[in-house]
């Protein structure tokens, strides 16, 4: 089984945000990776090609509040529907 998880490292033991279905005393193999922070670095978080696409869009601050004042319920989820859609 190989499967991505998330984990808080709290007082020197990482803590996994869900259970694992291991047998007692199973070996595993760990990696480590640092999730970066939303506000130190989004490249991840987007495709080359969406950032080229965005840095020709000639979208001002007006038309994004105008459009986001017509949203109904919550944009979050909206967003993360479309991402998990992919």
């Amino acid at each position: 089984m190989e499967k991505k998880l998330q984990a808080v490292y709290t007082e020197g033991v990482l803590r996994l945000e869900e259970p694992l279905q291991l047998k007692e005393m199973q070996q595993v193999v760990v990696t480590v990776s640092d999730l970066p922070a939303v506000d130190d670095d989004l490249s991840g978080y987007f495709t080359p090609e969406e950032w080229a696409k965005a840095a020709r869009d000639p979208v001002t601050w007006e038309d994004v509040k105008q459009a986001l004042s017509k949203i109904s319920g919550c944009l979050s989820d909206t967003v993360t529907a479309q991402r998990q859609e992919r």
